[in-house]
């Protein structure tokens, strides 16, 4: 048989399979998920973050400089990530994304985003221009966003036996991953109204006597073709 007629047959028992759903109460990892034609439904936050301009950050710099600034971007992320309790589960070139499960999963998600925030300002910054001059030197800012939506999502194992990763199908990772592409001034962090509503407010407000409202909104957005209301912040937490 051939490789057309292996791949035929393939797509028909995809296509024509029954799924087998269960429930996830835990974020999903690969061996949870059934090859074939199993899948988790799950009722998770997800949130990506992405590095700005990492096009002209391979244009305009040596590939080992653009190398260390994406993984010194992303190394710093996913130990926010992690520390505030998600689950990183894919990485496309300069972005990450995790999930959040749990009662407090859009508390963890929103703040993990705020910290994000003060470590890209506050350490990766820093830490780039000093050990790297050209980026100094040629102007290049480390600017990065975070996108964040609530929902009901679909797990299911994309790919082939030995060539396979976790996909998740639903409205809310579509909506995070196209938050995190917005590039408007010094705001760094997007949330659907959704996640918004569910926040505590020790992540609404700054802390001190003069608390404020750390988010802007909401303001309607259009996203994948749809009207959302949305929340966007400037500030930053220390983690």
């Amino acid at each position: 048989m051939g490789l057309a007629d292996d791949i035929d047959s393939a797509v028909t028992r995809i296509v024509c399979s029954d799924w087998d759903i269960q429930k996830g109460t835990v974020v999903p990892t690969t061996d949870d998920v059934k090859l074939s034609n199993g899948a988790k439904e799950v009722d998770a936050v997800y949130l990506y973050a992405d590095l700005a301009d990492s096009t002209g950050l391979a244009r305009d710099f040596t590939r080992t400089t653009a190398a260390k600034v994406i993984r010194a971007y992303l190394d710093a992320t996913c130990r926010v990530i992690r520390a505030r309790g998600g689950e990183i589960r894919s990485f496309d070139g300069d972005r990450v994304m995790a999930i959040f499960m749990g009662s407090s999963k859009n508390t963890n998600a929103a703040r993990c985003a705020l910290q994000i925030h003060y470590v890209v300002r506050q350490i990766v910054t820093p830490k780039v221009e000093a050990n790297l001059s050209s980026i100094k030197n040629q102007g290049f800012q480390i600017k990065h966003c975070v996108g964040i939506d609530t929902g009901t999502a679909l797990v299911v194992r994309g790919g082939v036996r030995g060539h396979n990763d976790l996909v998740s199908i639903g409205r809310a990772p579509n909506v995070a991953a196209k938050l995190s592409d917005i590039r408007n001034g010094g705001y760094r962090t997007y949330v659907t109204q959704a996640v918004f509503n569910q926040i505590r407010e020790d992540t609404k407000f700054s802390s001190g006597e003069n608390r404020q409202l750390m988010w802007d909104g909401p303001y309607t957005r259009e996203v994948g073709g749809e009207t959302l209301s949305v929340y966007k912040s400037s500030w930053w937490s220390k983690p």
